[in-house]
């Protein structure tokens, strides 16, 4: 200890100066190793796991190895590791009561690394965040919105809240509410429908489309028509898939309707009177 304290006086000994020199080689050596050592084991984790485990075990792994240099440093320059030991057992009861949260998201982060709702790259949403999935932190998951601005949500709320994944499964269905004019005959609509969903070539035979007549509307006839496709063209389909019913419908006469108002003066048989008034100055 008094050859440290000589050390910090500035006065070196030719011993001294060599421990120093062989912990700073020991330093950057064995980071650059944890590094190598660190991605070598998540490239081999990863053939057997998902990319967010193999990012895990890089991370842990490398906070290991780095660890374990310090120590190994920290005894070449002169600190007794056992005193160290018992300050730092110190400071990590002192951290452990104040840090319930952190110790509450990383179990949570456990859950979900077992549980496996989400992987890194699925769209999903929490509350009113939506987004892809662009890491799973021991902490917290980040999610990139499509406004490509990133949110950390904790592991705890992962949890305790309701987690929509958009794209766990393969496919996914296109629901497009439809609405008509109620001259329309609903058979023909169907037909249309169909006929539009078969020549898109992003709209999957099987399973097939789906026609649900959903109502009476104020001023249509109201109906829901399901396609579905792969995940990934999903937005692809949805922008086209629309233009054409609406082209469709336009080819074949069939009328979109707007909400319509019937304005009364008190009698249902006599006219509402309508004046049209030209404005001063104005001789059309």
């Amino acid at each position: 200890m008094s050859e440290t304290l000589n050390s910090l006086s500035g006065h070196f000994t030719p011993d001294q100066l060599y421990s120093y020199l062989r912990a700073g080689i020991m330093l950057v050596a064995g980071i650059i190793i944890a590094k190598i050592l660190s991605s070598f084991l998540a490239k081999v984790f990863t053939k057997k796991a998902n990319a967010q485990h193999a990012i895990l075990v890089r991370r842990i792994s490398f906070y290991l190895f780095s660890t374990l240099i310090i120590f190994s440093v920290l005894e070449e320059v002169g600190f007794k590791l056992s005193v160290f030991m018992g300050a730092a057992g110190i400071v990590t009861v002192a951290l452990g009561f104040a840090s319930q949260t952190s110790v509450s998201n990383i179990i949570s982060g456990l859950f979900l690394r077992a549980d496996r709702p989400f992987r890194i790259g699925d769209i999903i949403k929490v509350g009113e965040t939506t987004g892809v999935v662009n890491s799973i932190e021991l902490l917290s998951v980040k999610v990139r919105t499509f406004q490509n601005g990133l949110v950390r949500i904790p592991n705890e709320t992962m949890i305790k809240t309701d987690v929509l994944n958009y794209t766990y499964f393969p496919i996914r269905r296109i629901d497009i509410d439809v609405g008509v004019a109620y001259k329309e005959d609903i058979a023909r609509v169907r037909e249309i429908l169909f006929d539009v969903a078969s020549k898109n070539p992003l709209c999957l035979e099987e399973p097939p489309p789906i026609f649900i007549f959903k109502g009476y509307g104020d001023s249509s006839i109201d109906m829901m028509f399901g396609v579905w496709t792969v995940k990934e063209n999903f937005l692809l389909l949805m922008n086209s898939i629309k233009q054409e019913i609406k082209e469709a419908f336009d080819k074949n006469g069939i009328e979109i309707p707007f909400p319509h108002r019937t304005l009364y003066t008190g009698s249902v048989t006599d006219p509402f009177p309508v004046m049209i008034m030209n404005e001063p100055g104005n001789n059309n």
